[in-house]
């Protein structure tokens, strides 16, 4: 069968494309330097030399414009864990899950401002639920739902190999059941909710490590965080059954 031609780009579609990937470069600079709160449509146009209704012409609003440079964080830094996760020897799924939570720590500790925009308040409304697979197919929705999916895989791939402990469907109070078959449902592989259960309990001990390190909430004990973490993250490594896999990264 004969391949359909490819419809060349115009110089008018590209010069916009390339103004686009602009809008939102400059939008990240000003998020930066001046925060959530200074991220407006009128700095960002200043910025450009351009006039705040110009961009109206690329951007319907500041939320969609922040939407867009939303689903660029999350793309970025699903390209990071995904290349330390590829990077990872031996190419065991214990050993990518822990390259993948060191990368993601490395991340947030040097990008603090857009560490901010995807994980904290300031995103209310705009940012979607990270880590959990949703049916909007908006760009942030879907970035979003790419960067969970690094971790989820993951973790399935290991209770797969290993079986680490899991209660049992009648050990899971009801209430915190149908939340998490809620949440089982979407997802494209089916797990025992003993294994949503333990993913949860490891994502909240790892993510809210790090955002109480990158919004300064461990100051009142810690001057440097990285050996909690590392604490947590060997914690979390018993937890799964893959304690051997921490010990192995350590050396290697």
């Amino acid at each position: 069968m004969a391949e359909l031609p490819v419809e060349p780009v115009s110089r008018r579609d590209r010069a916009r494309a390339d103004t686009v990937r602009e809008i939102k470069e400059t939008a990240r600079q000003v998020l930066v330097d001046q925060g959530v709160d200074g991220l407006a449509l009128r700095a960002v146009a200043r910025e450009m030399g351009m006039t705040a209704p110009a961009l109206y012409r690329y951007f319907s609003s500041r939320e969609d414009l922040v939407e867009n440079v939303v689903a660029d964080l999350y793309d970025e830094l699903v390209t990071v864990l995904e290349a330390a996760r590829d990077a990872a020897r031996p190419a065991t799924a214990p050993i990518q899950l822990l390259a993948c939570s060191r990368e993601f720590r490395r991340w947030a500790t040097t990008h603090h401002a857009e560490f901010g925009l995807l994980f904290g308040s300031a995103g209310d409304g705009v940012v979607p639920a990270h880590g959990m697979p949703g049916h909007d197919d908006s760009p942030a929705e879907l970035a979003a739902a790419r960067f969970g999916a690094v971790f989820a895989v993951l973790v399935a791939e290991i209770y797969m190999e290993r079986r680490f402990p899991i209660p049992a469907d009648d050990e899971i109070e009801p209430p915190l059941q149908e939340q998490l078959h809620a949440w089982c449902a979407k997802f494209p592989v089916q797990l025992p909710l003993g294994v949503m259960q333990v993913f949860l309990s490891c994502w909240i001990r790892l993510y809210g490590l790090v955002c109480m390190e990158i919004f300064g909430h461990l100051k009142f004990a810690l001057n440097d965080a990285e050996p909690m973490f590392e604490a947590e993250l060997h914690g979390l490594a018993r937890v799964l059954g893959v304690a051997d896999a921490y010990a192995e990264l350590e050396r290697a």
